[in-house]
């Protein structure tokens, strides 16, 4: 196999993920509430899966009381990851209020970074851009919490998996244009 079928072969792989990902991401805007249940749903099969590795860890401590602690830990996780998966719509409220959070701390950040690169003649724009959108869009899911709850999630997530799907379709077209030239 030559090295040009081996990158158009690869790069098929990469442009149809992309695509996928863009579908998704399509998917997840039109249907918010849906694509926050399936990330909820995720992180809560993942608190599972981290419960039980606690437990298996559990049985491998070296003293009685590090069993018992490990078994505690390991069963909270398990509870409380079945718990989301049966209560989404709580997970999905408090995974709103935390990224609102962290949009509001990336938004002053952003801003004083702006004010720092200016001090030192650097071109910060778009920082300030970037600071004053991400702000707003943190006071925005804040003010309209918990019924933001419905929409953020979701619409976050289909549009960075737009733009994700995007990025790697233009990467992998550029390398399939790149095997083409070199042939």
């Amino acid at each position: 196999m030559t090295e040009e079928s081996v990158l158009r072969k690869a790069s098929g792989w990469s442009i149809l993920w992309g695509i996928l990902l863009i579908i998704f991401g399509i998917l997840a805007i039109g249907s918010p509430y849906l694509a926050a249940v399936a990330v909820t749903s995720i992180i809560a099969w993942l608190i599972i899966l981290a419960g039980g590795a606690h437990l298996i860890y559990g049985f491998h401590a070296k003293s009685a009381g590090g069993i018992v602690w490990e078994i505690l830990v390991a069963l909270a996780y398990i509870v409380f990851g079945i718990y989301l998966l049966m209560h989404p719509s709580l997970g999905i409220a408090a995974l709103t209020l935390l990224l609102a959070t962290l949009f509001f701390i990336e938004g002053i950040l952003d801003i004083i970074g702006f004010f720092q690169a200016r001090r030192s003649g650097g071109r910060s724009g778009w920082l300030l851009l970037d600071g004053i959108i991400t702000l707003l869009l943190a006071v925005l899911i804040w003010v309209h919490w918990p019924s933001s709850s419905a929409w953020a999630i979701g619409t976050l997530v289909g549009v960075s998996m737009i733009v994700s799907g995007w990025v790697r379709l233009m990467i992998s077209l550029a390398v399939r244009r790149l095997a083409g030239s070199t042939a």
